[in-house]
């Protein structure tokens, strides 16, 4: 079983959508749409803002379609002819788009990812989806980065996993004390990643 080199007890993101509690109609989000419209203070009837409340709803069900996916199901097919390869599997510079919980604002970043195979590899662009998949979600960047090294851990089993974000938050930027420039990042390691060498060297591999 992997360890973590910290424990962060934080609520995954899930769809909420069930029977007792079903998604609202489309006709309903556009009218919230509508209200919120009128809310920050114009007309939703006048000419420009008419076909606005459709267009928000489906940027929504393109923006937030991460819940219609399994992350997990996107690390099913693996590879097993690897040539006795058993070093790290690196991937770096992931585009991350994703959206803050607090205030919907967005957060655009980068993601690196690695991981060190057991038996049997998963091809890069599942990585690369798997991002995106829990990206498109509400979110805050400390789940992000655990819900993506937790997901390689428990479906691939690999002997270590490190998962390094860095991200800019508009939320920050472009309200409240609206700092510009600035950027967080997150990490988490899981097995051979958390135990010296290894955490500094993949570290200075992933952050460099």
């Amino acid at each position: 079983m992997l360890e973590s080199d910290q424990t962060l007890d934080l609520t995954p993101t899930a769809p909420v959508v069930t029977r007792e509690n079903p998604q609202p109609s489309r006709a309903e989000a556009e009218a919230a749409v509508r209200t919120l419209i009128r809310w920050a203070g114009d007309d939703p009837a006048r000419e420009g803002l008419l076909a606005t409340p459709a267009r928000v709803v489906r940027a929504y069900e393109e923006w937030f379609g991460g819940y219609r996916q399994d992350p997990a199901s996107l690390l099913k097919r693996t590879f097993g002819e690897v040539g006795g390869y058993d070093d790290a599997v690196i991937l770096r510079d992931i585009p991350l788009q994703s959206t803050c919980e607090h205030h919907m604002a967005p957060i655009r970043g980068l993601v690196h990812i690695a991981y060190l195979p057991r038996r049997r590899v998963v091809g890069i662009s599942k990585l690369a989806r798997l991002v995106e998949a829990f990206g498109r979600r509400l979110q805050i960047q400390e789940r992000l980065t655990t819900e993506i090294a937790d997901t390689l851990a428990q479906v691939l089993q690999p002997r270590g996993v490190a998962v390094i974000v860095q991200a800019s938050h508009e939320c920050l930027s472009s309200r409240g004390v609206r700092l510009h420039g600035v950027s967080m990042q997150t990490r988490r390691l899981l097995g051979e990643f958390a135990q010296e060498p290894r955490r500094a060297e993949i570290l200075a591999t992933l952050a460099g």
